[in-house]
């Protein structure tokens, strides 16, 4: 795969699981870098900034720097610039939502005017009843629905977890109105972390354990999608998917060997 220049990476069940890194992850990353490929690391991940990323990434041996990732909040924010949001997300990316006005969409607003956007992260204990009904009344009332992702399910080190897909879904159908997409599939994504890299399509790898989300949305663009058997990673999510994947691997590990890189 000579004409490989730029390799873009999911982290969250690619390179960690829990943040612990996969077996062989380290290495295989050190070897892509060493090889002189462009790399960033791009993740939906809505619950730490950018900054938290790269300080948990870097304690647990990969070198890579805040500069190296894109995150579904910062790209949202470059999107949304100036709008006031409801927000509701577990975890605190305020930080990486700068140039937004942020209106928590748990509390009460003491009947402020409707924000213009409600704007949806990761799923947690937040998504209960009163927020996601206070979230469905800002839509009625004219307000967009932004989601960072629509992820269903992630993997954690006890399993697979209910993700904000299945909230994203819900109010879709009850507000009668189309969420728009910030973090992956959506190809300004994609675009933003080629642009980076300073490569095209052609010339670059998006590797991820997400057959939908990852990899068949990096083939639409022309970018060649690399599945991994791990994460959240299921047989009967590939069999029903929308297209086959360019590649698939164990693991991250062997991306190295796919590459044609020396270990």
């Amino acid at each position: 795969m000579a004409s490989v220049r730029a390799v873009l990476i999911d982290i969250d069940g690619v390179l960690t699981v829990s943040w612990r890194p996969l077996p062989g992850a380290v290495e295989a990353l050190r070897a892509i870098r060493a090889a002189g490929l462009g790399v960033a690391l791009v993740t939906n991940t809505t619950s730490r900034t950018r900054a938290s990323v790269a300080r948990t990434l870097a304690d647990a041996g990969f070198a890579v720097s805040a500069q190296d990732i894109l995150t579904a909040p910062a790209a949202t924010a470059a999107h949304l610039a100036g709008a006031r949001c409801a927000l509701l997300s577990s975890g605190d990316v305020r930080e990486d939502l700068e140039g937004l006005t942020l209106v928590d969409a748990e509390g009460d607003d003491g009947g402020a005017a409707v924000p213009d956007v409600v704007l949806l992260g990761g799923a947690g204990p937040e998504f209960a009843y009163a927020a996601l009904n206070r979230a469905f009344g800002h839509l009625q009332r004219g307000a967009r629905l932004v989601a960072m992702h629509r992820n269903l399910y992630w993997r954690t080190d006890e399993g697979l977890q209910l993700d904000a897909g299945a909230f994203v879904a819900g109010l879709e159908a009850a507000a009668g109105v189309t969420a728009e997409v910030t973090g992956k599939p959506s190809r300004a994504f994609f675009e933003a972390a080629l642009g980076r890299l300073g490569a095209g399509p052609g010339e670059a790898l998006m590797i991820g354990d997400d057959i939908e989300s990852d990899v068949l949305a990096a083939q639409r663009l022309g970018i060649t999608g690399v599945l991994v058997r791990t994460g959240k990673f299921l047989p009967e999510a590939v069999e029903r998917a929308g297209g086959s994947p360019d590649h698939v691997l164990d693991s991250f590990a062997g991306l190295p060997g796919l590459l044609g890189l020396a270990q």
